[in-house]
């Protein structure tokens, strides 16, 4: 397999309900994960994008948290209709999606 031009972290940390600082899980990241291998897999990404599960990043209160390399680009509140827009503009575009970046301040 040829080494991967972006690849994509998506946090799925999950912790009880009622924890203070929340978690990606309860946030509905596995549904954003399962969009990005589906729409990964149907246009057979594979060799341009690679998806890696993950624990906590850190800015939990953003979750569900995607973070893109080598850009280190880090989106926040992601939604599984965000994941084509994330594909196409970023992934295979060259674009980030202005309106998805976690905010410096916070990360």
């Amino acid at each position: 397999m040829p080494r991967p031009e972006k690849h994509v972290f998506i946090c799925t940390q999950n912790r009880p309900q009622g924890h203070p600082r929340g978690s990606c899980g309860s946030s509905g990241s596995v549904a954003v994960l399962n969009e990005f291998m589906t729409e990964i897999q149907s246009r057979n990404l594979f060799d341009k994008i690679a998806i890696t599960n993950t624990g906590c990043m850190g800015p939990c209160i953003v979750g569900p948290s995607v973070l893109v390399y080598p850009e280190g680009i880090l989106y926040g509140k992601v939604k599984v209709a965000d994941v084509k827009t994330i594909i196409d503009q970023h992934l295979l575009g060259g674009e980030a999606v202005a309106a998805l970046i976690v905010p410096k301040e916070i990360w």
